[in-house]
């Protein structure tokens, strides 16, 4: 909304914003209208130019992995081309597949980003009366144009950025694009405010009438309103990499290059010993799948969906599955305070009588009390609310406060008595306050409420121990201190007033020499779980800073009643201040060990987390509003309310609180960081199995030993038999020390040199012993010399390299319990309290069965059925890898 001119339009009269924007009371012309929709365009939330679909889809079957897979199956299809019938087409087959999967797996995790475009639409209303012609019409929304006059009523969703010309009792919540817990009074008169956001003569589109009616002049439609603003921040925004992503990124460089690296250095060394054309493609494809652990993303896939689901029984909703783990990353979260920290509603705090501070909880002693009920009744009767039926039960529609109000007086006063209206002043935003007369038992009685500073100057008496009493000024100073400590806590004054005897009908009320029936101190409550919950969050080493678009001295109070602040003095810093400091003093403020933004703007909220990620934090950030689509997607992991937050929010959101708790957060950071090193153990059991999948290549190539595993059989480990036991490793409990751990540090790696040591150097050689020690066992016995050829039929070298096969099926089921932990012993772990394992283990020992003794089997992964000695052989190497890794396990104990 721009300021330009002489004057601001917010500055001028209602008269003078009609010309301004050439138009009049009777609205614009057909013509004029039509003209102007054809300058500016319809009034919509217009979808920037996105990469076309298919481009994207593209993307995710040419990416550096899925290129090393594309490149294997591409050889293995050359391999069946050059000599038919050697099965090498299946095992292309099998890769194309596995890309595919992944590959459109990914897509529609991305696709999510299209949906928000409808989210943003939908908060807008379909249809607006509109003046045209001097007539009102009912016209669709994205119809109007600047100079339109429309015509505004309680419950109506502000379709543009306009300005007031009329307006009687209006309220409006600006929530969603401002952020403010409590409704806004708005005027029709002109304003001094700095700029017209703020201005109380203007109502922005995707805010949402509370009360009264009003006639506005559309000042900006479309992307040019305020509301446009942010769906342009939110579009424009770029997408976050994740920490999870990027470590996936590098591990799968590293081991890509890796296995590029092998293959290239015994390809050359291949062709220098004169092995053939299509025994070198044998042995290409082999190294490559070998190294590069083709189950390691579907797998990784699965169990951050397993992860997914355990948060969602913890009320935590997961939309894009990289945020399971970065969310046990995460070192600040910038949380909103309505709705998140605090329940939403307002609720009646404190009541204070002349002489006297009432507890609300004690409702039936006010009852009783001939002080409080003057003032429960004016708190019941001076509103402005409207109550309709829905789903069988009566409820009160209007400003919040206004029914925390009425509420409160309807449970104190069994006898709440039904009267009639009989004149009224509404609100006013000069007059901070409204007048209603009614007609009672005691004659017509006005009820007048308001802000403290305007009501108490109209009271001249005031109510004390069941009598009227003169208002002196020391009485007047002492309600006045009463008030500022009643704000200093945080609370909403408000001041109920009341005179008995007024004029039944009269041109102008009254509102001179009325009683002071007391003062009423409302707040948005806070959750009863958040205090806990942010102690938790300062024990796992996690700073929490308050984001809100709420007032300062409101935002302190709650910051150090929920214990948010621990210092004297935090650091509270204003939407205005924000505005004034640079980024490096904005950098410097953060270091604050407490720190509250508040009256902050969405474009700022941006900025707060920018500045963050800058300083290298990993960045929560919770929100409910339109205002805050742009702040969740830009932080590494958005959290949306699931209650009250908008479908924007939740568009643009990675995850979604279903109770709109924080303490669910805490619970999700905690699954979140289990999820980790979930990871690095089925990434040191995957990779493991990599080395005796290479030994039989490399013994091939240099020794002339014919291949002890083919390229179906490695696929089978890798997609096959190993799969649910590694994701039974994925799904590992959290560790009861998990949220009493600072957060892990951005250097930590998935792959690391601890990890690559135990799985290529140790377990992996183990594993290799005993499956290479197999194929001899079975090549030997059955008469096999050094040097002799065997044909991939022979039925010899079938059973030799099924028995290799099964070894390593064999050390895997030992491995899987091993790798529950690097440091604790399996009288610690155990083997049971984890049934994905134990089901892993089993379907294992089916596939293996199923593979080497069914003609089944036989035929696809070019195995034969092995004798009951072979696995009497391979049994010993298996308990030798339990006691050697025990035994590591013990060394690394004592080394610590």
């Amino acid at each position: 909304m721009s300021n330009s001119g002489s004057a601001a339009i917010h500055r001028l009269t209602p008269e003078e914003a009609l010309a301004r924007l050439q138009s009049g009371p009777e609205g614009l012309t057909r013509a004029d209208a039509a003209r102007r929709l054809h300058e500016f365009g319809p009034n919509l939330v217009e979808q920037l130019r996105r990469v076309p679909w298919p481009v994207r889809l593209l993307k995710e079957f040419t990416h550096f992995f899925a290129g090393i897979l594309w490149l294997a199956a591409a050889l293995s299809f050359v391999a069946e081309w050059s000599e038919p019938g050697q099965g090498m087409a299946k095992l292309g087959y099998a890769i194309v597949v596995i890309i595919l999967v992944s590959g459109l797996f990914s897509f529609w995790q991305e696709y999510r980003v299209e949906r928000m475009l409808d989210a943003l639409r939908k908060l807008l209303p379909s249809q607006v009366d509109v003046l045209r012609d001097a007539h009102v019409h009912q016209l669709p929304a994205e119809q109007l144009v600047p100079g339109d006059v429309i015509l505004l009523e309680q419950g109506d969703v502000i379709p543009a950025d306009c300005r007031l010309l009329e307006a009687f009792s209006v309220r409006v919540n600006m929530a969603t694009v401002t952020g403010e817990a409590m409704p806004r009074a708005r005027t029709a008169k002109p304003s001094d405010a700095v700029d017209a956001v703020n201005s109380p003569n203007t109502v922005l589109a995707g805010t949402s009438m509370v009360s009264g009616k009003a006639k506005a002049l559309v000042l900006t439609t479309g992307m040019r309103t305020a509301f446009g603003r942010i769906a342009r921040l939110t579009q424009t925004e770029g997408e976050t990499v994740s920490p999870l992503r990027l470590e996936i990124a590098h591990l799968s460089r590293f081991v890509v290059w890796w296995a590029v690296a092998i293959g290239a250095v015994f390809f050359a060394i291949a062709r220098a010993r004169g092995v053939g054309v299509y025994q070198d493609f044998i042995f290409a494809i082999g190294i490559i799948v070998a190294m590069v652990p083709e189950g390691l993303l579907p797998t990784l896939t699965l169990a951050l969906v397993l992860a997914a689901q355990r948060m969602a029984k913890r009320h935590v909703l997961i939309r894009h599955l990289p945020s399971v783990e970065t969310l046990g990353s995460a070192t600040v979260i910038c949380t909103d305070k309505t709705g998140t920290l605090t329940e939403n509603r307002m609720a009646v705090r404190q009541l204070f009588l002349c002489g006297q501070e009432a507890p609300t909880a004690a409702e039936a002693a006010l009852a009783s009390s001939s002080d409080a009920r003057p003032l429960l009744l004016a708190a019941g009767l001076c509103h402005d609310l409207t109550e309709i039926e829905q789903e069988g039960t009566r409820v009160l529609v209007g400003d919040p406060m206004e029914v925390a109000l009425v509420e409160l007086a309807r449970r104190a006063l069994p006898d709440f008595p039904t009267v009639q209206r009989l004149d009224e002043i509404p609100f006013d935003a000069d007059r901070m306050r409204m007048s209603i007369v009614y007609a009672t038992a005691e004659g017509s009685t006005l009820y007048c409420k308001g802000a403290p500073e305007t009501v108490l100057p109209l009271c001249t008496r005031r109510l004390m121990h069941g009598s009227v009493h003169a208002l002196d000024d020391a009485e007047r100073q002492h309600l006045r201190e009463v008030q500022e400590v009643m704000t200093e806590r945080g609370l909403r004054v408000i001041a109920l007033a009341y005179r008995s005897g007024s004029p039944r009908t009269s041109p102008t009320i009254s509102e001179d020499d009325l009683v002071f029936a007391g003062l009423v101190g409302l707040e948005d409550p806070p959750r009863a779980e958040v205090p806990q919950a942010i102690r938790r969050c300062r024990q796992a080493g996690i700073k929490i800073i308050m984001v809100t678009g709420d007032h300062p001295r409101t935002a302190h109070a709650i910051a150090r009643e929920i214990g948010l602040v621990q210092s004297e003095r935090p650091a509270l810093i204003t939407g205005d201040r924000l505005r004034d400091l640079s980024d490096a003093e904005l950098q410097l403020a953060l270091d604050a060990p407490d720190v509250i933004f508040a009256r902050v703007a969405a474009d700022q909220k941006l900025r707060i987390v920018q500045a963050l990620k800058d300083k290298q934090q990993v960045v929560a950030v919770t929100g409910d509003g339109v205002n805050d689509a742009p702040a969740l997607k830009c932080a590494q992991i958005g959290i949306a309310m699931g209650i009250m937050g908008t479908d924007v929010a939740k568009e643009a959101a990675d995850m979604i609180l279903l109770d709109d708790n924080f303490a669910s957060i805490v619970n999700a950071i905690e699954e979140g960081r289990a999820v980790f090193q979930n990871i690095r153990r089925f990434l040191t059991y995957i990779l493991a199995h990599n080395v005796p999948q290479l030994i039989p290549y490399l013994a091939f190539v240099l020794f002339g030993i014919p291949l002890a595993l083919t390229p179906m059989q490695s696929i089978s480990i890798d997609m096959g038999t190993d799969s649910l036991t590694a994701l039974g490793l994925g799904v590992e409990r959290p560790s009861p020390q998990a949220m009493q751990r600072p957060p892990r540090s951005p250097d930590q790696r998935l792959l690391d040199g601890r990890l690559a040591l135990r799985a290529y150097l140790f377990l992996g050689v183990i594993e290799s012993v005993g499956a290479m020690s197999a194929f001899f066992y079975v090549l030997y016995g059955g008469g096999w010399t050094y040097g002799q050829p065997l044909t991939l039929q022979d039925p010899l070298y079938l059973r030799a390299t099924t028995a290799c096969f099964s070894a390593i099926i064999v050390m895997q089921i030992v491995n899987v319990f091993l790798c529950r932990s690097a440091t604790r012993p399996l009288r610690a772990t155990g083997v049971g309290g984890n049934s994905l394992i134990l089901w892993g283990v089993a379907l294992e020992a089916a596939l293996v069965l199923l593979i080497d003794y069914t003609a089944w089997g036989n035929d696809v992964f070019g195995t034969a059925p092995i004798s009951w000695r072979v696995w009497l052989f391979v049994l010993p190497f298996g308990m030798g890898l339990l006691v050697l890794e025990e035994w590591r396990k013990r060394v690394v104990r004592r080394t610590r």
